[in-house]
């Protein structure tokens, strides 16, 4: 079973451990301007749809088979005793062509979505509860910012979308929800440099940003 790095202090190792989700819950069109660069409708109730254990990497490739891939960052959250404990960067890596195709006959995304390797994450870093409402992402592609966006834009926010999947499926301790992408997706080529970010907005009054976590994956 393939796991993930969790951090309760990024800048210290010693504090890191390996956890196996059983899976990855992942929520689509949950950001207005992303659905609109895909020319998709504003769904009626929240879209789900489910990544399994064998999906995760810390490897970024270009290419699946011989499929073009594309990126989708999102904050993805580790969740814990009933609760989102850590978050993460993750990228939601999607067969863009093929999900088209399934989509017009109306069949399910596993072949788009859940393929081997389709979600990348960086370590996940522990976060307290109240600073959840702040937390942004932003992703570079050689140097050129192409991801920027957070809780605050989301149609469903973090508690909403945990309120809801409670409704009809269980979650396992070190189960990740990735809660859906910024507009900005594009297409991975062969030696880009992805680096992420993850950081929280407005704390207790401070003009800065601060950041939670840094990342970077070359693509392959």
């Amino acid at each position: 079973m393939n796991t993930i790095i969790l951090k309760t202090d990024e800048n210290s190792a010693h504090t890191s451990q390996e956890v196996t989700p059983s899976k990855i819950v992942c929520i689509g069109r949950n950001y207005v301007d992303h659905i609109k660069e895909l020319a998709n409708e504003i769904p009626d109730e929240m879209v789900v749809f489910i990544k399994p254990n064998s999906a995760i990497s810390s490897t970024l490739l270009a290419k699946h088979n011989d499929d073009v891939l594309h990126y989708e960052a999102e904050l993805s959250f580790l969740y814990q005793g009933g609760k989102f404990t850590a978050v993460a960067l993750g990228l939601d890596l999607t067969k863009r062509e093929v999900q088209g195709t399934l989509k017009a006959k109306g069949l399910p995304w596993e072949r788009a979505k859940a393929f081997d390797k389709s979600a990348v994450f960086s370590d996940f870093i522990s976060i307290e509860q109240e600073n959840i409402q702040q937390l942004n992402l932003s992703l570079m592609i050689n140097n050129e910012l192409k991801q920027l966006g957070g809780v605050n834009l989301m149609m469903a926010k973090p508690d909403d979308i945990l309120t809801e999947l409670q409704t009809f499926l269980s979650l396992e301790d070190g189960d990740i929800v990735m809660t859906g992408t910024p507009k900005g997706v594009g297409v991975i080529t062969p030696s880009d440099n992805f680096v992420g970010q993850v950081f929280l907005s407005e704390i207790n009054n401070q003009t800065a940003n601060l950041v939670l976590l840094n990342c970077q994956w070359p693509a392959l």
